[in-house]
C-alpha cells in the first residue's frame, strides 16, 4: 500500500531549539518512513510564514534523501523565485546522489510578499515562468546552449533522461496552456475537469504529449488516533494554526483548496483536510479506496508534539498496515 509522509515543518516558532528537534526528528521519521515501506516524503515551499512553513524544500529534501535509500521525496518548488541555472545545478545534484529518487511540483506561487522578500517581480511572473522552464530543459539537456548573450553548458548532466522528473503546477488557463506547450504533465491542486480537457486538446494542438494528474482526497492528511474525539480536543490547534496561516494568504480571483477561514473544531472537520481516523477506519477507508489510494500522514503539522507524531506513525505502521499487507 502506498503511503505518502508529509513533512510541511510548520511549527509554533516558539524557540529556535525546539524547532532544531523538529527538523532533526522529521528525518528520522523520513528513514523510519522508509523502514516500513513508504512510498514517498513530500516537501513544499513558502516564505515569510508567522509559523516557519519550510521555506528551503531543496536543502530539507537533501537531507531526507541523505538519510534514506529507496523512498522516494517529492517538493513543491516555486521556481519563479530562484535563479534558473542555479535551480538546475541544484536539482541535477539531488537526482545524482539520490538515483533519480527527487522529483518536484514546479510552481508559480500566489503570494506577492514572497516575491518582493525575494527581489522578483511579480507583474512579471508568468514571462519569468516561461523563461525558468527553458532554461531548466536546456540546461539538463547536456548540451551548450545560448544564454543571456553568451554560450554556455550547465553541469553535472542529471542521471534522469531526459531531465529530472517534474510536473507543472496550477489552476488557471495559463497554467494548463504553459504545461502543453513544454510538453510537461499538469498537476492541478485539485480535480478541474474543465482544465484538464483544456489541456490535452492544447497538447494535440501544440504536438506535445503529456496528461494530467490530481491530489487524491483534496490533499487530505490523516492523523491515526485510537479515540478521535479527545484527539481533535487536543490536536485541534495545532491543525488550527497551520489552517489559519494557509487561509491568510488567500488572494482575490485565485482559488485554491483549503482556503476557508477556519475559527474552531467544526470548521476544520468540516473542511476535511485534516482526518483523525482510528486503526480501523483507517483500513476501511484504504479498502474503500482501492489498492491506488495514498494516505497521507502529516505528524508534524502546525508545531504538534513530537510524542503524538511518532504514535501516529507507530499506529499506522503497527494497526493499519497488517491489516491490509496482502495475504
Amino acid at each position: 500500500m502506498p503511503t505518502a509522509l508529509r513533512l510541511n515543518m510548520t511549527g509554533r516558532m516558539v524557540d529556535p531549539r525546539v524547532e532544531s528537534e523538529r527538523y532533526r526528528a522529521a528525518l528520522e521519521m523520513a528513514s523510519f518512513a522508509e523502514a516500513h515501506g513508504f512510498s514517498m516524503v513530500s516537501v513544499e515551499e513558502h516564505h515569510c510564514a508567522e509559523n516557519g512553513w519550510l521555506p528551503s524544500p531543496l536543502t530539507m529534501a537533501a537531507a531526507i534523501l541523505g538519510r534514506t535509500e529507496r523512498i522516494a521525496v517529492n517538493g513543491i518548488v516555486l521556481i519563479t523565485l530562484y535563479d534558473p541555472i542555479r535551480l538546475a545545478e541544484e536539482v541535477a545534484i539531488l537526482d545524482l546522489m539520490s538515483g533519480g529518487r527527487f522529483s518536484f511540483v514546479a510552481g508559480l506561487g500566489y503570494r506577492p510578499t514572497e516575491y518582493h522578500a525575494l527581489d522578483k517581480d511579480w507583474a512579471a511572473r508568468g514571462k519569468r515562468m516561461d523563461h525558468v522552464i527553458e532554461t531548466l530543459l536546456q540546461a539538463w539537456s547536456g548540451e551548450p546552449f545560448e544564454y543571456r548573450g553568451e554560450t554556455i553548458r550547465v553541469t553535472p548532466v542529471p542521471l534522469s533522461r531526459p531531465h529530472p522528473p517534474f510536473v507543472l503546477g496550477g489552476m488557471s488557463r495559463a497554467a494548463a496552456r504553459r504545461a502543453a506547450r513544454f510538453g510537461l504533465p499538469f498537476y492541478p491542486p485539485m480535480e478541474m475537469p474543465e482544465l484538464g480537457k483544456l489541456y490535452m486538446e492544447e497538447c494535440r494542438r501544440q504536438g506535445t504529449r503529456g496528461f494530467v494528474t490530481y491530489p487524491a482526497e483534496e490533499n487530505a492528511m490523516v492523523f491515526i488516533d485510537p479515540d478521535p474525539d479527545k484527539a481533535w480536543v487536543e490536536l485541534a490547534p495545532h491543525c488550527l494554526r497551520e489552517a489559519r496561516e494557509y487561509a491568510s494568504w488567500r488572494l482575490e480571483g485565485v482559488p485554491r483548496p483549503g482556503e476557508q477561514p477556519v475559527t474552531n473544531i467544526e470548521e476544520l472537520k468540516a473542511q476535511k483536510r485534516y482526518e483523525i481516523l482510528t486503526p480501523e477506519q483507517c483500513v476501511e477507508r484504504i479498502r474503500a479506496n482501492g489498492p491506488d489510494f495514498t494516505p497521507c500522514l502529516h505528524p508534524l503539522v502546525g508545531g504538534m508534539p513530537l510524542e503524538r507524531g511518532w504514535a501516529c506513525l507507530e499506529r499506522y505502521v503497527n494497526e493499519v498496515l497488517p491489516a491490509i499487507a496482502p495475504t
